[in-house]
Parts: structure tokens; sequence; C-alpha cells
């Protein structure tokens, strides 16, 4: 069996300081962290705090619902919607030459976060898997999570 080797991810699988009756995306809302990106009728942009890449981000219904199909066709297109904007706008901003997008739905599924829908939205660069993940065992992020924030808003 091939492993993935991200050990930048170690810090949220060790996080403490959200009870675990509390949703962390439903705390996302109050952008206390900084790292709302855009906030729709139905649905919300934000940053991810533990990225598989620069410009990594989740796409989140308001509502508080597990699964995709239990929203609203409504917010389902508008999660879409807002993933489509989000990919033109990297394209054309970032120079991003690919994506990979989907979800994880439920523990079975691989859901990190399971009670709480989100789509990713991951911008890929040819190269961006190059040699450090593999022999250096780091994960380079060329931009901060709040300036690729702030550059990603203007996508709204």
């Amino acid at each position: 069996m091939e492993q993935l080797w991200a050990p930048w991810r170690m810090e949220y699988i060790k996080r403490t300081d959200t009870p675990p009756s509390d949703c962390i995306l439903c705390n996302k809302l109050d952008d206390a962290d900084g790292l709302l990106v855009h906030k729709g009728e139905r649905a919300y942009v934000m940053m991810n705090l533990y990225p598989y890449n620069n410009g990594h981000v989740m796409i989140s219904p308001i509502h508080h619902i597990s699964g995709f199909d239990e929203l609203p066709v409504e917010t389902q297109t508008e999660i879409m919607n807002l993933a489509t904007t989000l990919m033109r706008f990297m394209r054309n901003e970032m120079n991003a030459e690919g994506f990979n997008m989907g979800a994880n739905i439920g523990k079975a599924g691989g859901a990190g976060i399971d009670e709480h829908f989100h789509f990713h939205v991951v911008p890929r660069w040819n190269g961006d898997t190059n040699f450090m993940p593999v022999v250096g065992h780091t994960k380079v992020q060329v931009d901060g999570l709040k300036e690729t924030c702030e550059l990603l808003k203007k996508a709204f």
C-alpha cells in the first residue's frame, strides 16, 4: 500500500480547541480567523485551514446539513456555481492549470468533518507535486492563507 505523507495535517488531527458539539464549519460564518472568502445566499466559501495546495477552498451550505443529497436543489446549484466562479478566477488570476474537486460524504466516505457537508476546490499546477513532498517530506505553500483569501475575494 502506498502512503501519502502529509505532516502539515497533524495539527488538524491533534486539534482539541473545538468541542465536539460545536461545528467547525458553522463557526466559520463569523469569520473570526479572517478566512471567509465569500458568503452567498445559501452557501459560503472559506479557505481550508489545512490545505493540500495553495488556494485550497471549501464550499459549504449555510445550513448545518451533512449530505449533498439532503440539500435543496437551489443550494446544490449555488455550491456548483461558486465552484465555477472560483475555477475561472483561479485559472485567470492564479494561473491554475487544473483542479481537484469533490466531497467526502460520511465517515465511511472519508469525511474529516462528516456532520456538515463541504465541497473542496483545489487548484493544481504542473509540477506542484514535485520532489519536495516525496524526498523532502515537505509541502511547499507559495502564499499565506490570508493573502490567498484576500486574492480570492476579488472573484466575487
